[in-house]
């Protein structure tokens, strides 16, 4: 397999690539990631995922780019990362005993080939009182996480079960991913 290059910052995925290849390198894209008006909020992952890869791909065309982004929806509606602890109460409080989806977009650009695609995994979270979710932001660990919460930290405590892709709520559905690169590269 060639060379991959991830397009992100993010250290969980940056840990998640070496799942896939041993062949990795890392580059923030840098990119500026405003929304178009009228893009739904399922269509965000992969809208910003291509905005990365091309991005990096324009730097390394002779190898595998992957872009990705990984967005929180409840109800039809965007869970982004907190602005602030009041903003994560929240958001935590929001999805206390409730089921929400998280997609993850990835883009994979080879030359001037691109295949963009998304998956989902359904998380429902246990009923939190005010003080588990009080103690949990006192970690700070919510404050840089879409949705206000790490499942690979002391989020999994909220986690009552999950639909999919465990990995995907990391930010990266290794598995998936991994499949669509080795037919990516067969075409």
């Amino acid at each position: 397999m060639k060379r991959i290059v991830l397009a992100s910052a993010s250290p969980r995925r940056r840990e998640l690539i070496k799942l896939i290849s041993d062949n990795v390198i890392c580059v923030t894209s840098g990119e500026d990631e405003n929304l178009p008006e009228g893009l739904a909020v399922s269509e965000i992952p992969e809208y910003l995922a291509r905005l990365k890869a091309s991005s990096v791909a324009r730097e390394y065309p002779d190898d595998i780019v992957i872009g990705s982004d990984t967005v929180v929806i409840l109800d039809g509606r965007l869970l982004s990362k907190p602005a602030s602890e009041e903003d994560a109460f929240q958001k935590l409080s929001t999805l206390s005993g409730r089921t929400h989806q998280v997609i993850t977009g990835c883009c994979i650009v080879h030359g001037d080939k691109t295949l963009t695609f998304s998956e989902t995994t359904e998380v429902e979270f246990l009923e939190l009182s005010a003080q588990e979710i009080n103690d949990y932001i006192a970690t700070g660990e919510p404050m840089d996480k879409a949705g206000a919460y790490g499942i690979q930290g002391r989020g999994a405590l909220f986690v009552k079960g999950i639909k999919g892709d465990y990995f995907n709520v990391v930010g990266l559905p290794v598995a998936g991913l991994k499949r669509q690169i080795e037919g990516f590269c067969k075409e």
